[in-house]
């Protein structure tokens, strides 16, 4: 296993040792673009050598504004490169969110790549140097082509040290506004060679990536893993080519958030219903068919670890999948700790739970049960925020996580719920909201969940349908949100049991802004919009209302 001192290092290695490997392979209107290590490394010394000509001081701050796209890929090494920070952002973000990131971060440049819906940004980004990439549409400021047909690649790249700021990664944040997480450099090479020794892929792997960059999972476990293996990256090219993209690429490692694996579980019961996958799967010879089919219409044939992350998964789920011949691990992580936490493995999963630390890791709980994490490679800090940096460490050095865990004793770590989403009823009890909201999660016309019951006697869920729950009427769908709310509530305490469902006339989107990228509902904006209507709704006559 070949160990690197950066990121920038890896990509050098490979461009070097395997100049004709394919890198990236990015789809365009059908097609396919293919980037070798060779020909990327020549796109990124050129782009090196343009950011190099605005003449910025070292470690100049440079925003990259774009979906998951090559380009993305290559702007990241370029700004490294050239011995700059990167300042991703989302690429679903409204210009006033933009413009208050840009401005934070003090960023000098912008990198404009692959959009939905550039025009209704461009006001948020003020005057500095822009870059877009004519491939994707976008034509602001100076031309990705032409800065590469007019500079000469850079012969002698910066190369980091360990110690410097690598990237300010902004997060989305389920509450609060976001905050800058400063990475250095050797986080981001520790915790990818973390993974490294913990997941063995085959030489030059193949990964997939649709998750956002921006969010630092898919940083960290595609861009710098797939940078430390000399991995190949595909790419969707939208939501409607998806399942084909992933289908073609067969990755050898797949990561997804809940929502996904719910997603795909819709579909698939869309072509075969429960019942007749329940007597295909008891056929012996049928049932391996079934079994290799789904796997290769997923995308998942060659996956040697799937994993969920980012929220809990519910058991139900992983067993039913786990029933089709799909073990899907989870695990867990934030920005703060580089997603260097807990992880099951496939010889080692305990479903229910997050598995346990990963190698350098070291865990405790608080007194109060918060998980406290320490690793090699822990934020720096959040930027020009110290005191509140400092309000997240321990005086020993660990990170709190704000998530409340349980040990068994095994050392598989469940979550038990967040610090912050607790809240009071007007009993004055204290409710800890995800484990309810993980079992009602197992009703499959639910989409989206959200229990909330501050000032009123009881907590009521506010819910969003998924497709099967928005094809029902009215009624069919009020009998099996109350049918999943009567099975829930015998197993809660008294001032647990769940009085009422809502039933939201909108979805909760990353457009609206009330679900963050990694399709996470945004807890205090959705609360903010409907509290007031919190005693209306318990005061209802019916058990399930609709807003």
């Amino acid at each position: 296993m070949t160990s690197f001192n950066s990121p920038l290092e890896a990509f050098l290695f490979w461009e070097k040792q395997a100049p004709e490997t394919p890198f990236l392979h990015q789809p365009i209107a059908g097609k396919i673009k293919s980037y070798t290590y060779k020909s990327a490394g020549e796109e990124i010394r050129k782009i090196a050598t343009a950011l190099n000509a605005y003449d910025l001081p070292k470690h100049s701050h440079i925003a990259l504004l774009s979906k998951n796209c090559a380009h993305w890929i290559m702007s990241d090494i370029a700004i490294m490169m050239a011995g700059h920070v990167s300042i991703p952002i989302y690429p679903t973000l409204n210009d006033t969110s933009i413009h208050q990131i840009l401005t934070h971060s003090e960023s000098k440049v912008i990198i404009i790549g692959k959009l939905d819906n550039f025009a209704s940004q461009q006001k948020g980004i003020p005057d500095i140097h822009k870059i877009s990439v004519n491939l994707y549409g976008e034509n602001t400021g100076d031309s990705w082509e032409e800065l590469v047909k007019k500079h000469p690649p850079l012969a002698e790249p910066n190369l980091p040290k360990k110690d410097d700021l690598a990237s300010i990664i902004y997060t989305s944040g389920t509450t609060g506004t976001p905050k800058g997480v400063m990475h250095t450099v050797g986080n981001f090479i520790t915790a990818a060679n973390t993974f490294n020794r913990t997941v063995d892929l085959p030489k030059h792997p193949r990964l997939f990536s649709y998750l956002p960059l921006g969010h630092i999972a898919e940083r960290v476990g595609i861009a710098m893993f797939g940078l430390v293996l000399g991995a190949t990256i595909s790419f969707a090219e939208s939501l409607e080519t998806f399942a084909s993209d992933l289908e073609r690429t067969q990755p050898h490692t797949f990561f997804a958030v809940p929502r996904i694996w719910a997603k795909f579980q819709e579909k698939i019961l869309d072509t075969i219903p429960q019942k007749k996958l329940n007597v295909l799967l008891n056929i012996p010879i049928v049932n391996n068919i079934i079994k290799k089919k789904l796997k290769q219409k997923l995308g998942l044939t060659s996956a040697v670890v799937i994993i969920s992350g980012a929220a809990p998964l519910a058991s139900s789920l992983m067993r039913w999948y786990k029933k089709i011949g799909i073990q899907v691990l989870q695990g867990y992580g934030m920005t703060e700790d580089c997603i260097i936490s807990h992880i099951n493995l496939p010889n080692y999963n305990r479903i229910g739970s997050v598995g346990r630390p990963l190698v350098g890791v070291q865990t405790k709980l608080s007194a109060e049960g918060e998980v406290c994490i320490k690793n090699d490679c822990l934020m720096t800090g959040y930027f020009k925020a110290p005191d509140i940096t400092a309000s997240v460490f321990t005086d020993d050095g660990y990170l709190k996580t704000g998530d409340l865990g349980e040990y068994d004793h095994d050392g598989y770590l469940t979550i038990t719920g967040r610090a912050k989403d607790q809240f009071k009823t007007d009993k004055g009890k204290y409710i800890s909201p995800a484990p309810i909201e993980l079992e009602l999660s197992k009703n499959g016309d639910i989409e989206q969940i959200c229990i909330v019951g501050t000032g009123i006697p009881q907590p009521i869920a506010l819910v969003t349908p998924s497709l099967s729950g928005k094809a029902k009427s009215h009624q069919d769908f009020s009998e099996s949100l109350w049918k999943s709310i009567q099975e829930i509530n015998p197993s809660l305490e008294k001032h647990e049991k769940l009085a009422k469902v809502v039933v939201m006339k909108e979805d909760w989107t990353v457009d609206n802004g009330l679900a963050t990228p990694t399709l996470k509902v945004k807890r205090n904006s959705v609360e903010k919009i409907h509290r007031e209507f919190y005693t209306s709704w318990f005061e209802h006559s019916e058990n399930v209302i609709f807003e």
